[in-house]
């Protein structure tokens, strides 16, 4: 018995060897074998650009690129999306759902409603500005002047006086200085401080019905004893009861279009 053991030990053994000898082996020829796939060149150049029309037409794309990099940040600090994102939050926050709606649903409808409403600033810049510049009628720096004061025009509409005066005095900007000539880097500061305030007006309005709700709510708790029970889990259904009948998504959004006007 103990001969025929060790017979198969040796047997066990040596099919062990053999099978992790074929595995080196097998290893080896596969991955040597993508040394012989052929890696394609990636080669960018300017072959070609030898007149003034290409540079200016390769510079033309350059400039649009960067624009691409740039445009979340123009989306975000000098558009309306500072207040829409901003109020959606509150209201969030308000009715006490905390993953509901998702921040994708609120970050699309953010975006869709920033293009409604900076839809005529879009068309105006693209009529006097982007158009005549790339019909070559106007210079970059013309186009980049004329871009901008529609968009200057629709944030000093938005911003407080005392908020940029703030950013005026400590810029050391000269008080003669009128709106239409206006600094960007001094008016987009004072955009965004002045949305923030109008959108924080905006979320103390909206938590006021659901503030009454839960105290509503706490105070009959409290009455029958039911000390134990969260009351956010007996009134967020009227909560969100409360929301769908006065039309709240139609109310709300109305009055954050109707607050740009």
């Amino acid at each position: 018995m103990k001969k025929l053991n060790t017979k198969n030990a040796k047997v066990l053994v040596g099919t062990i060897l053999i099978a992790v000898c074929c595995v080196l082996i097998f290893s080896s020829k596969i991955y040597a074998a993508p040394a012989n796939v052929p890696i394609p060149r990636v080669n960018i150049s300017l072959d070609g650009a030898g007149d003034s029309k290409n540079y200016v037409d390769n510079i033309k794309l350059l400039i649009m690129l960067t624009i691409l990099t740039l445009l979340p940040s123009f989306i975000v600090m000098m558009t309306s999306f500072i207040r829409i994102t901003v109020v959606f939050g509150f209201l969030r926050n308000a009715i006490g759902t905390q993953q509901s709606p998702p921040n994708q649903v609120f970050i699309g409808l953010a975006l869709f409603l920033t293009v409604f409403i900076m839809t005529p600033v879009y068309n105006e810049i693209n009529t006097k500005a982007f158009t005549p510049y790339m019909e070559n009628k106007i210079s970059q720096e013309q186009a980049i002047e004329i871009g901008a004061a529609p968009l200057r025009q629709f944030m000093l509409k938005q911003t407080r006086k005392k908020d940029l005066q703030l950013f005026v005095e400590v810029g050391k900007i000269n008080k003669d200085v009128t709106s239409e000539k206006m600094p960007l880097y001094i008016v987009v500061p004072a955009f965004i401080i002045s949305e923030l305030k109008t959108a924080f007006q905006i979320g103390f309005l909206l938590f006021i019905p659901f503030l009454i709700v839960d105290l509503v709510v706490a105070s009959i708790l409290m009455s029958m004893g039911m000390m134990m029970l969260p009351p956010v889990m007996i009134s967020l259904p009227f909560k969100l009861l409360l929301f769908v009948m006065v039309d709240g998504w139609h109310l709300l959004v109305k009055s954050l279009i109707m607050s740009f006007k």
